[in-house]
Order: C-alpha cells, then sequence, then structure tokens
C-alpha cells in the first residue's frame, strides 16, 4: 500500500512538472516548433517517451493544460456573474469577459507562461478546435456571452461579427504582449493585472459602443 502511494505521488509530480514544462515551452516558442521529446528532455525524464506515457499525443498535452487552468478562471467567472446577473450594462459584461484572466495571471505570481501559450495555441491551425472546444464546455462562459448580447447596441450583422472577432483578438492578444513584457523586464503600460484589465475593458466597451460609419 505504502508504496503504491509513493508511486501515485512520483507520477503525480512528473506530470505536473511536463505540464508546467509544456506550458512554457509552448508560449516561448510555439506549439508546432516544440516536439513531445523537447518536453521530455526539458522535464528531465530520461525517457524521451515520457509526454506520450503520461499523456498521449501533444493534442493530449495541450489539452491538459488548458484543463490545468480551466477550473480556477471559471470559480473567478462565476464570482463576478453573482454581481452581474440582471445587469443592462455592457461594462458589466465585458468586465466578466477580461478579468478572470488577468486575476487568475495575477494569483499565479512572476513569471506567467498561460496567457502566451493561449496565443500560441489560438494561432495555430492544428489546435486552435482544443481551445474553442474547451472554452465551449465553460456554463460561465456562456452565460456571459448571452448576457453581452442582450445589452449590445442594434448593430449590423456584419459589424457585430467584426466587433466580435476584435473582441476575441484583444482578449486573446493583450494579456500574452502584457505577459511577455513582464517577463522580459519590460515596462508595461499598466502597474497591476487589475489595472490592464481595466484599460481592456475600457477599450472594448468602446470597441462595442462606437459608431457605424458607412462609406460612400
Amino acid at each position: 500500500m505504502a508504496g503504491r502511494a509513493v508511486r501515485a505521488e512520483q507520477v503525480s509530480a512528473t506530470r505536473t512538472l511536463i505540464l508546467t514544462v509544456a506550458e512554457r515551452l509552448f508560449a516561448e516558442r510555439g506549439v508546432h516548433a516544440v516536439s513531445n521529446r523537447q518536453v521530455s528532455e526539458a522535464a528531465g525524464q530520461g525517457n524521451n517517451a515520457a509526454v506520450g506515457y503520461h499523456f498521449g499525443t501533444k493534442a493530449d498535452l495541450v489539452r491538459a493544460i488548458v484543463r490545468r487552468h480551466a477550473d480556477r478562471i471559471e470559480e473567478i467567472r462565476l464570482r463576478l456573474l453573482d454581481g452581474t446577473r440582471g445587469s443592462t450594462d455592457v461594462r458589466d459584461w465585458v468586465s466578466c469577459l477580461v478579468r478572470p484572466m488577468a486575476e487568475h495571471l495575477a494569483a499565479l505570481g512572476s513569471p506567467t507562461w498561460f496567457a502566451r501559450f493561449c496565443a500560441q495555441v489560438m494561432t495555430d491551425p492544428a489546435m486552435r478546435a482544443i481551445m474553442i472546444e474547451e472554452s465551449l464546455t465553460s456554463p460561465s462562459l456562456r452565460e456571459v456571452l448571452d448576457g453581452l448580447d442582450r445589452c449590445l447596441p442594434d448593430l449590423p450583422r456584419e459589424i457585430r461579427a467584426e466587433r466580435g472577432d476584435m473582441t476575441r483578438e484583444l482578449i486573446l492578444h493583450m494579456p500574452a504582449e502584457r505577459e511577455r513584457a513582464l517577463a522580459d523586464g519590460m515596462p508595461t503600460s499598466r502597474a497591476t493585472w487589475h489595472d490592464a484589465a481595466t484599460g481592456l475593458t475600457d477599450a472594448i466597451v468602446g470597441l462595442w459602443l462606437a459608431p457605424v460609419t458607412r462609406d460612400g
């Protein structure tokens, strides 16, 4: 019994180490550029097939990294939702989209890699579907998107689609850029993740409420 418990702890520690190393390498180099063998070696595993043994394919590893953070982000979003339900203010709903990641990254301390990891996954054609699929399993995210949709101004369909794309890009890439700057010791426009989320929320609210110009 004791031997099995020790073995289980060792396996758990190895899996955690692999996830941490893979997240960092994928964030810094891109998912396509990093092989499972390189992850195993960087994690100090004598067996170069360690990633395959513990997780399976690279896609399985990416999914495991996403899920490693998902529960905490979901908890934060649910807490924010408790104070937002029933609101007709666009800003309240946008805040529920922006702040969970920022608050999660702040809690992780420094350095972090998850924002850059997400950006790399979403720009990798082979892995993008994993991130989208995992996001769609979140009941709180669907509720936030529905709440935002209900209080947006009456925009032409193509403008709404365009601004939705812009919103996703900002939410994905602005935290990644801030995370990169912090990792490189570069100055940032906002002092904290909380303040950065405030600025990003301001920008996205302005984007949705901006006038629509018709050419010609």
